[in-house]
């Protein structure tokens, strides 16, 4: 149901009247019932915001073709201004770690040390865990004001109370700094179906009181994803993400709103059970980010500065559209400013997504999340900071326009310093590997997730065998040219087992045989020649030369460069 739609059914008086008697447990008559029922989430949980939304839209008419065309031109200056990083603060700070509630504890946790970083600008995610608790003050959803268990130190409330909106402080602080802010939201976080000591607090009233709104149920879990999600087909969850976003849009001074739909991605009951989007699924999405678009241009019409419309999808089309996300038509019909791709996974070559952001003129960022490899050893290695300028460096080749950071919240680490500037990253120390995260995490969201991989991946949880008498190739991508930078290269190999017989296995890079040498336990390790290695794909074979050796597993692949001091 359409905001236009709720103004022909409804008059203020008419919700009020309905709640009274709602309220008082006065017999409501069929019409009324009716009427209920289709408000119901908007009537329970946010009918003070909806009648001053109401009240708004009355005043504002939809804008004249003149007015389009000019919020579509600013948008496009204002999606093409220079992000060398993007930081995303998950919002944790008031509920976690402030010693008082004041906007100087809040800001000093995660946010004034980035002062003089390459972060030009902040995704600031209120919470939103469990669909409608937040961290900011808002009368549509839930303020997240829990305090058991180990949420003792809670400050939210507090910080609202005194005047410190967690959301107004991060917007004046950015103002005062010429660093853009986002407001994020994550359009179906499901932390609250943790087993964890957390998942039960986090579970919200929306859900308790409308079990029939989710895609599982404790008992009854889905296939695919996590059964709290929210199910979008119910106009009712539509109609509220879309009031979560209008209200911070209406009330705070932000540059934008990101649609977070990698966190997390299950969106439809059909897809969590097995099926994928169909029609309808598809439609109440399109339908969602059209009503935004437009709600967004509107208000930024009033305040003579346009609201830029942020995702963060998975890079594969495809893969996106199986789940219900309808990515290429959202940036077809201009609905989109700024595209995000990745997190704990990716599908493509990052070039992939670069030409289709800028097939439509959106740029695109690439999402580099902290490891979840379970295997410690690599999961060291893919976390350190080598490792993100390997992936950075990747990136910025391939042609991407800046890099996203998720769940890495160290304001002082040297990485706000460096990711941002590929000239600077050219001469620093990295290590380069195929996949932070294997194949685990795209299955668990659609269980034939890994058929739309489209790069190779070698990884602890996803190694190769390589047989006797035959070869295994593997891609590995790298974003710079070794010989015009002097560097020194170390190709690092890691088994199950070593081979009983290294020379029996045949290593060779882009054509030329690696030496290898026993390193660490269970590696193998040799310098290579700078010229062997080349900006872009590279193909490193593996080959048992006798008949007669026993297969080998290769579980994982690293290439070192160091250059001189």
């Amino acid at each position: 149901m359409t905001d236009e739609d709720i103004l022909l059914l409804f008059s203020i008086e008419n919700l009020r009247d309905i709640k009274e008697q709602f309220d008082q447990k006065v017999p409501l008559m069929p019409s009324q019932m009716l009427r209920l029922l289709l408000l119901s989430a908007i009537v329970i949980i946010g009918h003070t915001y909806l009648e001053r939304s109401v009240d708004a839209a009355e005043k504002n008419a939809t804008l004249s073709p003149s007015q389009q065309q000019s919020m579509q031109a600013a948008r496009q200056k204002a999606a093409w201004k220079k992000r060398r990083i993007i930081f995303n603060n998950d919002g944790n700070e008031p509920v976690y770690s402030l010693k008082e509630a004041t906007p100087q504890a809040l800001l000093d946790v995660r946010t004034s040390p980035l002062k003089g970083s390459q972060v030009d600008a902040i995704f600031y995610c209120t919470w939103s865990s469990g669909f409608s608790y937040f961290t900011h003050d808002t009368k549509v959803g839930n303020v997240f004001t829990e305090t058991a268990n180990k949420l003792s130190n809670n400050k939210t409330a507090e910080l609202i109370q005194n005047g410190h909106d967690p959301l107004t402080v991060m917007s004046d602080w950015c103002k005062g700094n010429d660093i853009e802010l986002f407001w994020s939201f994550r359009m179906n976080d499901t932390h609250d179906a943790s087993s964890a000591w957390y998942g039960p607090l986090l579970f919200p009233p929306l859900k308790k009181e409308h079990p029939e709104w989710l895609v599982g149920s404790a008992k009854e879990r889905p296939k695919n994803g996590r059964w709290t999600a929210v199910d979008f087909t119910h106009e009712e969850i539509c109609d509220l993400a879309y009031c979560y976003v209008e209200e911070v849009c209406r009330n705070y001074d932000v540059d934008g709103v990101e649609l977070d739909f990698f966190r997390h991605l299950n969106y439809f009951k059909r897809v969590s059970w097995g099926e994928p989007a169909g029609n309808l699924e598809l439609s109440r999405l399109n339908d969602l980010m059209r009503r935004i678009r437009t709600m967004a241009d509107e208000v930024g019409h009033q305040r003579g500065r346009p609201i830029l419309i942020a995702i963060r999808v998975p890079d594969s089309v495809e893969y996106a559209r199986v789940l219900g996300l309808d990515v290429e038509t959202w940036l077809k019909e201009d609905l989109v400013d700024i595209m995000t791709v990745t997190g704990y996974f990716r599908l493509n070559p990052w070039k992939e997504s670069v030409e289709l952001g800028h097939k439509y003129q959106v740029p695109v960022y690439a999402g580099l999340s902290e490891s979840r490899q379970k295997d410690q050893r690599a999961r060291k290695v893919y976390a350190s900071t080598e490792g993100f300028r390997g992936r950075a460096m990747n990136a910025w080749s391939q042609g991407i326009d800046g890099i996203y950071l998720f769940n890495s919240f160290n304001p002082r680490h040297p990485l706000w310093r460096e990711l941002g500037d590929p000239t600077q990253l050219q001469s620093l120390p990295k290590v380069y590997f195929t996949s932070a995260r294997g194949y685990a995490s795209v299955n668990s969201w659609w269980k034939k997730g890994s058929s739309y991989m489209n790069r190779d991946i070698l990884t602890p949880d996803h190694p190769r065998v390589v047989r006797p008498g035959k070869s295994v190739s593997v891609t590995l991508p790298v974003g710079e040219n070794p010989v015009e930078t002097g560097a020194t290269l170390n190709l690092k190999v890691r088994f199950k087992a070593l081979p009983q017989i290294k020379e029996e296995l045949i290593v060779k890079l882009n054509g030329e045989v690696v030496p290898l040498h026993a390193g660490e336990e269970h590696f193998l390790s040799g310098k290579i020649k700078p010229g062997f290695v080349r900006t872009g794909e590279n193909q490193i074979e593996f080959t048992l030369a006798s008949a007669a050796a026993l297969p080998v597993v290769v579980e994982d692949l690293q290439l070192w460069i160091n250059y001189a001091e």
